[in-house]
């Protein structure tokens, strides 16, 4: 019982880690004891978050777009290369695209989904053979894919192809979790109400106190809620626990239901 949260000597993988959620996640990683990789679009973000986690622990930057094939089978090649496990796979990069309705353009639709849905399957995908290595059945490998409430809940501003992408990342979720199963990996799926990140943060400059005010828990979310949550569902204690998408909002979908 001691050890039910211990996710020290795991080796981990976070997409999008340079910045924002990923970046959360990373540093709860690597200040216990996981050696992470971190990858991310923007090399020069990539190395400097890398670098600054370094400090704390193994955290290592590979920077990759992953909506490019070549440079995600270069990422997973390099992975390989260098490890014969891989306990963690955390999907976290991510796009949105805000435009009215009439104008939404065709761009707009497919970044969002390429990024957002088809990199976690490809991803998942190329690393199962990896993941299934280290793997047994009292701890199996877990994949954690970062969806959001807005693709349980309607949101109201005008991004359309983010909502529509967030829930399908949620039923691949359980989908995966379904095939993955009987070769020992876990795959949850976190789905985060407001936090401070780039995605958000000229929504939190303008609606900040609005946004917290119409969340139960009277805040947004802190870099240890989200790292807390990963952890969980990277450790023992959550070993019984597959195809599930755990909301982490400060109560924003309750308050969002009965305001609907």
């Amino acid at each position: 019982m001691k050890n039910l949260f211990d996710v020290s000597n795991k080796i981990a993988l976070v997409t999008g880690g340079s910045r924002g959620i990923g970046a959360m996640i990373a540093e709860g990683f690597v200040k216990n004891k996981v050696k992470t990789y971190i990858t991310s679009r923007k090399a020069d973000q990539c190395n400097k978050k890398a670098d600054e986690l370094s400090e704390f622990g193994q955290c290592i930057s590979l920077p990759a777009d992953l909506t490019e094939m070549k440079q995600m089978d270069n990422l997973v090649s390099i992975i390989k290369e260098r490890e014969k496990n891989l306990n963690i796979l955390v999907n976290n990069a991510g796009a949105a695209w805000g435009a009215p309705f009439d104008e939404f353009p065709e761009n707009g639709w497919d970044k969002v989904m390429d990024t957002n849905v088809k990199s976690i399957f490809f991803l998942s995908q190329k690393f199962v053979n990896i993941l299934e290595n280290s793997a047994t059945n009292e701890d199996p490998s877990r994949i954690i894919n970062i969806g959001s409430i807005d693709g349980i809940g309607i949101p109201r501003a005008d991004t359309y192809s983010y909502p529509a992408s967030k829930a399908a990342v949620h039923h691949l979720t359980r989908v995966l979790a379904n095939r993955l199963a009987n070769r020992n990996i876990n795959v949850n799926a976190i789905a985060p109400g407001p936090f401070q990140s780039n995605m958000m943060a000229s929504t939190l400059k303008e609606y900040g106190d609005q946004i917290k005010s119409s969340v139960p828990r009277g805040r947004i979310g802190s870099p240890e809620d989200i790292a807390g949550t990963s952890i969980f569902l990277s450790s023992r204690a959550s070993a019984y626990i597959t195809g599930t998408i755990i909301p982490v909002d400060g109560g924003s979908l309750v308050a969002r239901r009965n305001m609907d």
